[in-house]
């Protein structure tokens, strides 16, 4: 069985009607494929959502065969000075389109790590060559845009991707793939992808490594994150006056390989679904936050997830 192609590139999607997820960003999409016209864009959130598949299949439908003559992807992150603008960007942007097209487009992704003078300097020269060509910005938060270019920019908000959009893709890729994929191993890679379609695309190539059997505790043991029932009986340990059970299965997670912030991540998902008075839910909310501040900071990560259990233990002894 072929495997050595990295599938998200494999499988990435070719026409604005593969992505998925996103219907609402893709039907306007759509219609400027069909008037031939582009306003300049921001596609603005999380890792693994479908901005950098919806800019090339957008490219793709519009400009048909000529589109990779007529569409550059650059990563600000690589270069955030202003000579990235001034040279390679505006190099670009500057020279004709090819083809029976009226303008070019330039992808630039992880915009928001350009500095502001560079931002400064692209919103000049989105001024100057507006009329050979478009801009696509994609970035993780549209707030460290600069106010100058958001203004030009038409700004599409991407989302964390549905479970059933996931669910869906990941079938289809083990099938296509000759992959055997139990349902209990679905729901595994949907949980670790956390609304991530790479994330769980990788995950299921991973597995795929190791066999063509997929089973739930390949997913969790590669990505290297703990089964939600696992968490939840942590935290169901510490409610309920077993302090003793729960510190000791934190410390089972963290010999498995299991990050302290992984584990607060989940903890952070699953406290919102538990059957808990609302008042409580917010106490372990706001007990989650502060570990994971101190965590973050630099503080040992054993140290404040047993103080977390322990705060977990005095909140609900004096309810």
């Amino acid at each position: 069985m072929e495997r050595e192609e990295i599938w998200t590139e494999k499988y990435r999607p070719e026409c604005l009607d593969d992505v998925v997820g996103q219907s609402h960003i893709i039907r306007n999409l759509k219609s400027y494929v069909r008037k031939c016209n582009l306003p300049h864009l921001i596609f603005s959130g999380p890792a693994g959502v479908g901005k950098t598949a919806a800019a090339v299949a957008l490219a793709r439908e519009m400009f048909g065969d000529t589109w990779y003559e007529n569409f550059t992807e650059l990563n600000a992150s690589d270069e955030r000075g202003i000579e990235v603008v001034r040279n390679t960007i505006k190099n670009f942007a500057r020279t004709m389109p090819i083809g029976d097209v009226a303008f070019k487009i330039i992808f630039l992704d992880e915009a928001d790590a350009l500095t502001d003078a560079a931002q400064s300097a692209l919103r000049r020269t989105m001024e100057r060559y507006s009329g050979t060509c478009r801009f696509i910005l994609s970035c993780n938060y549209s707030s460290k845009i600069i106010e100058p270019i958001q203004s030009r920019c038409s700004v599409y908000r991407f989302k964390l991707l549905p479970e059933e959009a996931i669910a869906a893709r990941i079938r289809y890729i083990a099938d296509k793939e000759g992959l055997k994929l139990s349902s209990d191993a679905l729901d595994a890679i949907v949980y670790v992808a956390m609304g991530d379609m790479r994330r769980a695309i990788n995950a299921l190539q991973s597995a795929a490594v190791l066999s063509d059997e997929i089973k739930p505790d390949m997913i969790y043991g590669l990505t290297a994150m703990a089964r939600p029932e696992e968490i939840t009986g942590l935290i169901s340990d510490a409610m309920n006056g077993r302090f003793r059970d729960s510190i000791d299965k934190i410390g089972e997670l963290l010999d498995r390989g299991i990050s302290g912030d992984e584990i607060l991540a989940q903890m952070h998902r699953l406290v919102i679904n538990m059957d808990i008075p609302a008042r409580k839910k917010v106490e372990l909310m706001d007990r989650i936050g502060e570990a994971d501040y101190r965590i973050t900071e630099g503080a040992n990560e054993r140290i404040q997830l047993d103080a977390l259990i322990a705060s977990f233990f005095l909140a609900a002894s004096s309810s």
